[in-house]
C-alpha cells in the first residue's frame, strides 16, 4: 500500500504544479526514487509517457479556459506553458484533434484526461523467475551517449545505438573482451541525482581497451535478477510486469544503482535475457 500511496502523492504533485514546469527530480523524491526510475515505473503503469500525460492533462484543463471566453488564446497559450499560440496550437491539436480556436464553435467534440489514480489490482496468475543476487563492483566497457531523466527523448536515442552497434562491428568487438559476469551484450542505464545519465551498450571485462571505448565502474549493489524468453518486446513486458507486479508486493525498493539488461544470446527473435534490478529492503 506505501507503494500506491507514493505514486499517488506524485500525482497529487503534478497537479499542484500543473501550470508550471514540472521538476522531475522533486518528483521522483516525492515516490522516493530518481527520476528516472519514476518515469520508467509511470509509464510502464499508466501506459503512456510523464511528458504525454502532462501535456493531456494541459489540454484538458485548458478547454474549460477556452470554452470560458474570458481569455485570449495568447494568454491561455503562456498560462499553459507554450511560449508562442504556434506551438500551443501545435499541442492542442494534438490532443484534441482540432484548433483551440474551434473550441468556442457549438458541437465540436474533445477529450478529457482526468488525474491518474493508482490502485491495487489482483495480477500475478503467471509466474515470474528471479533470484536475489548480492554483487560486488565490476567494470564494464563498451560505448555510450548522453541521456536524460525524459524517457520520452531517451527512446529517440537508445534504439539508433544498438541499430549502429550491430552494423558496425561494435557488439562483436566487446563479446570477444567480454570474461566476466553478467557475462552477455549489456544495456546499462546510469543516473545521477541531478538528472544526468549515460546510457552504455557494454560487457563486462577486466581486458584492456583502445580508444573507442570507455569504462565504468558499476557499483556494488544488490539485484533482483528476473530471466526472460521471447523478442526484443518481450522484455518490455517483462519490465513491466516487475513494476507493476512484482516491485509493490516485494519489500524491496529501488536502490542507488544502474539498471541492466542482459542479453545472453544473438538472436533477437529467440532472445534469452535478463533484467538487473537494484534494491534495498523497505
Amino acid at each position: 500500500m506505501e507503494w500506491i500511496n507514493r505514486l499517488n502523492n506524485a500525482i497529487q504533485y503534478i497537479e499542484e504544479h500543473i501550470l508550471e514546469e514540472v521538476d522531475y527530480e522533486q518528483l521522483g523524491k516525492v515516490a522516493c526514487c530518481s527520476a528516472y526510475h519514476f518515469q520508467r515505473m509511470f509509464s510502464y503503469m499508466a501506459e503512456t509517457s510523464l511528458t504525454e500525460y502532462i501535456r493531456r492533462r494541459r489540454m484538458s484543463l485548458a478547454v474549460a479556459d477556452l470554452q470560458s471566453g474570458e481569455e485570449k488564446i495568447i494568454d491561455i497559450a503562456l498560462k499553459y506553458g507554450y511560449s508562442s499560440p504556434t506551438a500551443f496550437n501545435r499541442a492542442f491539436q494534438n490532443v484534441h484533434g482540432i484548433a483551440p480556436s474551434a473550441v468556442r464553435e457549438s458541437g465540436v467534440t474533445l477529450k478529457s484526461y482526468s488525474p491518474i489514480s493508482f490502485k491495487i489490482t489482483i495480477k500475478g496468475v503467471e509466474e515470474m523467475e528471479y533470484r536475489i543476487e548480492k554483487k560486488e563492483s565490476f567494470r564494464i566497457v563498451g560505448i555510450g551517449q548522453q541521456i536524460s531523466s525524459d524517457m520520452e527523448k531517451n527512446f529517440k536515442i537508445v534504439p539508433p545505438m544498438w541499430e549502429k552497434a550491430a552494423m558496425d562491428g561494435t557488439i562483436p568487438k566487446l563479446c570477444g573482451l567480454m570474461d566476466s559476469q553478467p557475462m552477455g551484450i549489456l544495456g546499462v542505464s546510469v543516473f545521477q541525482e541531478e538528472g544526468n545519465g549515460r546510457y552504455l551498450i557494454a560487457a563486462a571485462s577486466t581486458k584492456p581497451i583502445d580508444e573507442t571505448l570507455e569504462e565504468y565502474i558499476v557499483p556494488a549493489a544488490t539485484w533482483a535478477v528476473f530471466y526472460g524468453e521471447g523478442t526484443s518486446r518481450s522484455i518490455q513486458e517483462l519490465e513491466s510486469r516487475i513494476l507493476s507486479e512484482w516491485f509493490p508486493s516485494s519489500g524491496y525498493e529501488y536502490g542507488n544503482a544502474p539498471d541492466i539488461e542482459v542479453y545472453l544470446n544473438a538472436d533477437p527473435e529467440d532472445a534469452k535475457y535478463e533484467v538487473w534490478i537494484p534494491v534495498v529492503k523497505k
